[in-house]
């Protein structure tokens, strides 16, 4: 039993599908305005059981095109979540489960995306630590063993965010330096 109500699924190969599949939309629509789309956390990193809801940064070189990204996105079915952006990662939610709109009707996962410039630390973060897992069992091991511990043992999402938050920013210290 949960306190949270925060589930934490074994791997699933068909997170990494449904990013791509996701990414193909998204990149057809935003063409050239765009570097490129990443899958970051936890439903990125093979091995590691995760909340199944998959967090997507998508790149811009610069914020000059950002009002045409935000456009192109609402042409989609996301919308800017000015209150939940901050500087370097612009967060976008989703009108309903068909977002990304394409003309299949595909009722897609659940996901978190978010526009960030390539310069953003925010991105590098979210890269670094991606990156170091994929190259660390151990540590993959040891922080699906957190993640799992404090979702059968704390009250809510935030003190499970703040479980989590000695593990993330020691391996940024290792990834990053």
């Amino acid at each position: 039993m949960t306190h949270t109500g925060i589930k934490i699924l074994d791997f699933d190969e068909q997170w990494i599908k449904e990013f791509k599949s996701i990414k193909q939309v998204i990149s057809k629509s935003l063409g050239n305005l765009i570097i490129d789309i990443e899958h970051v956390g936890s439903t990125s990193i093979k091995g590691l059981g995760a909340k199944p809801i998959l967090d997507i940064d998508i790149v811009i070189e610069i914020y000059d095109v950002f009002t045409n990204v935000i456009r192109a996105l609402e042409k989609l079915g996301y919308f800017h979540q000015e209150e939940w952006s901050f500087e370097g990662r612009e967060a976008f939610g989703r009108k309903d489960i068909y977002s990304p709109w394409d003309e299949y009707g595909t009722r897609w996962m659940e996901h978190h995306l978010y526009v960030c410039n390539k310069d953003s630390k925010e991105l590098k973060k979210h890269i670094a630590f991606r990156d170091y897992l994929r190259n660390n069992h151990e540590a993959v091991t040891e922080y699906e063993k957190i993640k799992r511990n404090l979702a059968e043992t704390v009250q809510d999402r935030t003190s499970y965010t703040l479980g989590k938050s000695e593990f993330i920013n020691n391996i940024l210290d290792k990834a990053m330096n």
